[in-house]
């Protein structure tokens, strides 16, 4: 399914796991220094202070560096306990890598939001960026929030309406 952000709940609402998905439009991006951050505005109510509408986004678990952007393991601390608030601000899609939690697939369900993973192909990725800008917290660096426009963007879909793929593997990792 191809999907352009803003993206709608209709269109959340049609996912299911293991869908392929081709993300194009503007994303953001952030990891373990600028989520919680996110979190805090958000939580602050001061996210339109700085100038960020959340709603129908998508949040790839990145940093932005000159070697290109590529998955982080969603599964970290200060990454997954962002996921809830950051669904209830109006984050659709969260894209990275790693199972996540009960506690965060049941976040999802509620507040109408899907996790995708991506393979970690950074050449790939930095190919299908049209554009860049730093949205939030300079600060941090390549870890800093960016706002990228993407063209393309390959996912598959893990975790949707309370279903994981992650679930479906049994103790020696074969398909139940």
């Amino acid at each position: 399914m191809k999907l352009v952000t803003p993206i709608s709940q209709n269109d959340i609402n049609k996912l299911r796991i293991f869908d392929s998905i081709i993300i194009s439009g503007r994303i953001f991006t952030g990891r373990d220094a600028a989520l919680p951050k996110l979190v805090k505005c958000f939580k602050e109510n001061r996210l339109g202070r700085l100038g960020l509408d959340l709603r129908g986004s998508v949040i790839f678990h990145t940093a932005v560096s000159p070697a290109g952007i590529g998955p982080t393991s969603s599964n970290k601390l200060d990454i997954e306990s962002s996921i809830p608030d950051l669904s209830a601000a109006g984050v659709k899609i969260h894209l990275g890598k790693g199972s996540l939690g009960r506690d965060t697939v049941e976040a999802l369900k509620k507040y109408g939001s899907v996790f995708a993973v991506t393979p970690p192909v950074t050449a790939l990725f930095s190919s299908q960026i049209v554009s860049r800008r730093l949205a939030a917290f300079p600060e941090e660096g390549m870890e800093a929030l960016y706002e990228l426009e993407v063209t393309g963007m390959p996912a598959i879909i893990a975790i949707a309406h309370g279903e994981s793929i992650f679930d479906l593997a049994g103790e020696e990792g074969e398909a139940k």
